[in-house]
């Protein structure tokens, strides 16, 4: 409206201007008409082009960008000495990742950012409980639940009063091929909390009455873990995707082997497994990198160095894939979990980044989180409008040799065939319905999920601890199309008697 009333004016002083021109041109003409026929004319003035409103505007425009780009001196008196063009480049570039090795093969690796006020300081070691051995499976989540049980110079009681004076979090998980130990404190903690890392992993004492005392809390533990079906359907779909080999046992191992661990099967494991060259000190947040490497070297120094690796490990063990399927019935469950899998991509493999991006094509829903069944994939679609589950969920787990790639469900016994119909139907529309917006689309949600999964120092931690490239390789992958196309045409095109493909039922099925 305001342009309107601009470009009206300009049109009205424009048509004066042009009246008053012509009316100076007869006046010009009478005088020339009464200097007589021999008098000679001056010349006319040269006609200016008519200047319209918006070329005053654009005039307007840059004489402000001129003074912006070129300022009175004056007003530069107490400015701040910054370029008047500045790189952000550095900036909006993702922290460095500093790795250092030491001389006995610890690596240290760090992310600063010295803004926070709270750091996460870990220890990652490549160790879990596929490298136990048969007899002692259980061993490595015994030997966590152990280290937080008393050292030669700190009872329990003084491990957990220290970490509270501190109002830090002290916390550690095993998985089948990482154990994990890590410890969030304030900035000013940090060297205290590394202190308390270094002694529970090489001078824990390992007491029997101890050792009796936490047999039992992994018993009530394993009894827990009975109770949730998610972690029983998948601990049993790596036993059948997996058979007997090490990583197809479950991580807290069986019963009858957590009441027959002893002693020595906690000293045989730690000193085997708990190796300088396996392990990576990491610490995000109000770090500084020189200062974490000083205090690796002068906190870890009594760590075994035993020199076998878990390439090695892997090489003679190998996780065979075995398609297979299994029903277990148990009339009490009202749902039916149900699983199925292909054999997924190594964390080396280059189809590793391809199957994640899959993974976030073929999505997640959940009757209950709300959100509308048009949302999402077009297999959440056809499950949620279908009404064929209550959820469901795609999965893509990664080894060091191996993986896991599939969809996790939760429906009523009776729509199980269709369910899986529809899983293997919009899992074969991968490899020749996918265009290539679908692919942007998933890239681009599964850069978001890590970028919003990576908030904060812990996450940040466990992110590099994790870390098998050593950058993110993750977020500046661009996946091509035809890698999809191929992969999803190798899972639909191989017979049924190799198949690579794992179904699960837990639940009350009618035969």
């Amino acid at each position: 409206m305001a342009f309107r009333r601009l470009l009206s004016a300009a049109v009205r002083r424009r048509s004066s201007a042009a009246a008053a021109a012509a009316a100076g041109n007869a006046r010009e003409a009478s005088t020339a008409v009464a200097a007589g026929p021999g008098a000679i004319a001056p010349d006319a003035p040269a006609a200016r082009a008519p200047v319209m409103a918006y070329d005053r505007i654009a005039d307007a425009v840059n004489a402000r960008v001129r003074r912006l780009e070129h300022p009175d001196p004056r007003f530069l008196r107490y400015a701040s000495p910054v370029p008047a063009h500045v790189d952000h480049t550095a900036i909006l570039e993702a922290p460095e990742t500093k790795v250092t090795t030491l001389d006995n093969g610890l690596r240290v690796a760090t992310e600063s950012s010295l803004s926070s006020r709270t750091a996460t300081v870990g220890v990652w070691i490549d160790a879990g409980s596929r490298y136990e051995t048969e007899e002692a499976a259980g061993v490595a989540h015994f030997v966590e639940h152990m280290l937080f049980k008393g050292t030669g110079t700190r009872s329990a009681g003084q491990l957990e009063q220290e970490i509270e004076d501190m109002g830090g979090h002290l916390n550690a998980y095993t998985s089948r091929e990482q154990t994990t130990y890590y410890a969030k404190v304030l900035d000013k903690d940090v060297p205290r909390a590394m202190n308390v890392l270094a002694d529970i992993l090489q001078d824990s004492k390992l007491e029997d009455n101890r050792i009796e005392r936490e047999r039992g809390v992994i018993l009530r533990e394993m009894e827990e873990v009975q109770g949730q079906s998610e972690e029983v359907i998948f601990d049993h779909l790596h036993a059948t995707a997996f058979q007997y080999t090490s990583l197809g046992r479950p991580i807290l191992g069986s019963a009858d082997n957590v009441k027959s661990i002893t002693k020595k099967n906690l000293i045989d494991y730690i000193q085997k497994h708990y190796t300088a060259s396996r392990m990576v000190i990491t610490a995000a947040g109000a770090v500084k990198h020189e200062d974490i490497v000083q205090q690796a070297k002068e906190l870890f120094k009594s760590l075994p160095t035993d020199p076998t690796t878990t390439n090695m490990l892997v090489a003679e063990q190998p996780a065979i894939f075995t398609g297979s399927e299994v029903r277990i019935i148990d009339d009490d469950m009202p749902l039916a979990q149900f699983a199925v899998a292909f054999n997924g991509a190594s964390w080396t493999d280059p189809d590793s980044i391809a199957l994640m991006v899959m993974q976030t094509m073929l999505g997640s829903w959940n009757k209950s989180a709300g959100g509308g069944k048009h949302m999402g994939s077009e297999l959440v679609q056809r499950v949620a409008i279908n009404e064929i589950a209550e959820s469901i969920m795609a999965f893509n787990t990664n080894y060091k040799d191996t993986g896991l790639f599939g969809v996790y469900a939760v429906a009523k016994a009776d729509c199980l065939d269709d369910l899986a119909f529809a899983i293997m139907q919009e899992m074969s529309k991968l490899s020749y319905r996918v265009t290539e917006e679908d692919v942007i689309r998933a890239r681009n949600q599964l850069k978001s999920s890590i970028q919003l999964h990576l908030d904060g120092s812990t996450a940040v931690v466990e992110d590099i601890g994790r870390q098998v490239y050593g950058r993110y390789y993750v977020m500046s992958h661009d996946i091509p199309i035809h890698i999809l196309w191929n992969l999803s045409f190798f899972f639909c095109s191989v017979s049924n008697s190799s198949m690579a493909v794992e179904f699960l039922f837990l639940s009350f099925l009618r035969e």
